[in-house]
């Protein structure tokens, strides 16, 4: 029978996890909860569904569900895989142990590069953002001030870090709840002049639920899966949250209510407010949906609240980019100089380097932003789809450990396994196709094979220089038997 480490047991387990890897356990229960509410909640929804609306009118709604509900099964079959060793390189360390070595390296190289380049778009997106107030101040200039504070943050502590996400979280958790409640209050009460066109009908009434087709709503998948990318974050929090054996398991079991509420709810108010045949590509429905109530500076507070979400996510991908260079470096599939830990306890080193590299994405954005930079920030789609399949195949091969008797059974099982973690990468390998349909969007995966190809090269090399770094990684052994500790 499988046994769940709590009390002392678990107090120990907890600190030579801290003992191995060296950080600081500084996030906590109320941090990894807000942290997990806010990873489900960035620019993807409040910029990105405006085209997805125009596209697929009122179905857009089931399609985040579907989806919501293929993350719910990602979600809790990496939740299982944390509960059976809780660690900062989370699903990169799963891949090196159950895949093995090369699909470990791939995982944690492809992780910190889809982070370093949703960092450029979302410093320079976050620049935009204060034109909105101040026109005369350079995006460059708004741009490295943003890069400095955060990564100011990022390196003071890892209980700043989780302050400032809580803060950035509890923003956007407000602005979409106060949405909700003021969109119920116009459907219901007829709360200002919108309430004279509000109408729950306009979910099936304006050309019906799929008035584009199913085909054309289907496209928009790739979009939907795009705003839940950061979702796994919560994983990556492993090895510094202050009680992982408990706040982790709560933070993913909150997710149905979280993508119910935040995206499924969102919409359904927003929908029944304005007609999906008023929304436009490129504008926020927010915006749109604040406009049509006549909320005073409802334009300045979505603009606020997206401000917010671009430097959330990019606060979370300076977090994550150090973690995964570190993993890497520990385990001897990168650069030695990313092991080290400043007085902190946190990875500087590695945060500079991706913090230079989101630099450079901003200059390069200020001179072409249609050009090359467009192109390469596709790429963080891709490799979030590779990173949730990897998630997925190791958890399955993780239970195939535990049937053999050669892996530690977790006690967060995912339910409906294995044939959910089968269910999701059919899902994702769908995305995939999509993706490649798609003539806008297929350029992410003209660029994939580049960045394959120069891992296959980099991997090829280390290993030749450090073939102890790329042994297989043993399992955790499963506890004896009664009647064997007996004897």
């Amino acid at each position: 029978m499988p046994t769940e480490h709590t009390g002392h047991d678990a107090a120990a387990a907890d600190a030579a996890a801290v003992t191995e890897e060296g950080y600081q356990r500084g996030l906590g229960s109320r941090q990894i909860q807000m942290i997990a509410i806010g990873g489900a909640i960035g620019t993807g929804l409040f910029l990105g569904a405006g085209k997805a609306i125009h596209q697929a009118g009122p179905s857009l709604i089931m399609m985040y569900a579907i989806a919501g509900v293929i993350i719910f099964f990602i979600m809790r079959a990496l939740g299982e895989l944390l509960t059976y060793r809780p660690v900062s390189g989370s699903f990169a360390d799963y891949a090196r142990e159950f895949l093995g070595p090369f699909w470990g390296f791939v995982t944690g190289w492809t992780y910190w590069l889809m982070w370093v380049v949703t960092g450029m778009a979302e410093v320079t997106a976050a620049s935009v953002y204060i034109t909105y107030w101040w026109k005369d101040i350079p995006q460059w200039i708004s741009a490295l001030i943003f890069l400095l504070v955060l990564f100011g943050v990022n390196l003071i502590s890892v209980k700043v870090f989780g302050e400032v996400e809580f803060w950035f979280s509890m923003i956007k958790v407000t602005a979409i709840i106060g949405m909700i409640l003021i969109g119920i209050g116009v459907l219901t009460i007829g709360f200002s002049a919108a309430g004279d066109t509000a109408s729950l009908s306009h979910l099936w009434g304006d050309g019906g639920v799929f008035p584009n087709g199913v085909g054309k709503s289907l496209m928009t998948l790739q979009i939907v899966m795009f705003a839940y990318l950061a979702v796994e974050l919560v994983g990556v929090t492993a090895g510094e949250a202050e009680n992982p054996r408990e706040t982790l398991p709560k933070a993913i079991n909150t997710l149905p209510w979280r993508i119910g509420v935040f995206y499924v709810g969102a919409l359904i108010v927003i929908l029944g407010v304005v007609s999906w045949t008023e929304f436009q590509p490129g504008v926020s429905p927010f915006v749109a949906a604040f406009a049509k109530i006549g909320i005073p500076f409802g334009a300045a507070i979505v603009n606020f609240v997206v401000l917010t979400a671009a430097l959330s996510s990019c606060n979370s991908g300076m977090y994550s980019t150090g973690r995964m260079l570190r993993d890497l470096a520990v385990n001897g599939q990168g650069p030695r100089a990313f092991a080290k830990l400043n007085s902190r306890q946190t990875p500087a080193t590695g945060i500079l380097v991706s913090v230079a590299l989101m630099g450079i994405g901003v200059w390069i954005n200020y001179v072409d932003p249609d050009g090359a930079f467009t192109y390469i920030t596709a790429f963080a789609t891709v490799a979030g789809v590779w990173t949730w399949a990897m998630i997925l195949i190791s958890h399955l091969r993780y239970r195939a450990a535990v049937k053999a008797g050669r892996a530690a059974e977790a006690w967060f099982k995912a339910p409906g396994a294995p044939y959910t973690s089968w269910i999701a990468l059919i899902f994702l390998a769908g995305v995939m196709v999509l993706i490649g349909i798609d003539k806008d969007a297929r350029i992410s995966l003209y660029s994939a094979p580049v960045w394959f190809a120069i891992l296959g090269i980099g991997y090829a090399w280390l290993k030749r220089k450090n073939p102890e770094a790329f042994a297989p990684k043993p399992h955790v052994a499963p506890e004896p038997a009664l009647a064997d500790a007996a004897s």
